[in-house]
């Protein structure tokens, strides 16, 4: 089974400078953040990430927040669009939360693409237990977007 690590690249303007990922979700540079780690698997096309989660991730007793399990799924999701090299952005995203997602024990998400009609992007993903139990699913849509255009008008503003 092919698998590949996710980098995030670098920025290259004069010499090659490592880019930073602040995300929430994924980024290593954002010490509040969860340090999610995908790897792509290519053979089935999936994301995949193996995870526990700390207590300061609680909602109930004992178990996540509803909105770290809609993160999770969003990360991986999102991690799926890669296989077409697009950069897509979250339009709309349904969470069923199926059961109590808890904490402190492994857990894996994975999600995989389920239909793509010109810009939009449509992935599923889903948090299993160690038993494979489906705990939480999601479907989300993401619009593919042109970087250059997006965010040409914050580049504009941060040149020296």
């Amino acid at each position: 089974m092919a698998k590949r690590k996710i980098s995030h690249g670098h920025a290259v303007i004069g010499k090659p400078k490592p880019r930073k990922n602040h995300c929430f979700g994924c980024g290593h540079d954002n010490p509040q953040g969860m340090r999610l780690k995908f790897s792509l698997d290519e053979e089935s096309r999936q994301a995949v990430c193996h995870f526990k989660l700390s207590r300061k991730y609680t909602g109930p007793p004992g178990h996540s927040h509803g909105g770290i399990i809609a993160t999770i799924l969003d990360e991986a999701m999102g991690k799926v669009n890669k296989f077409r090299n697009v950069l897509a952005l979250i339009a709309s995203m349904e969470i069923k939360y199926l059961k109590p997602v808890p904490l402190g024990q492994a857990l894996t998400v994975t999600a995989q693409e389920q239909s793509v009609e010109g810009r939009r992007h449509t992935n599923t993903g889903e948090i299993r237990n160690e038993k494979g139990e489906v705990l939480a699913r999601g479907t989300a849509t993401f619009i593919a977007i042109d970087p250059e255009k997006m965010f040409a008008r914050q580049r504009a503003g941060q040149a020296v």
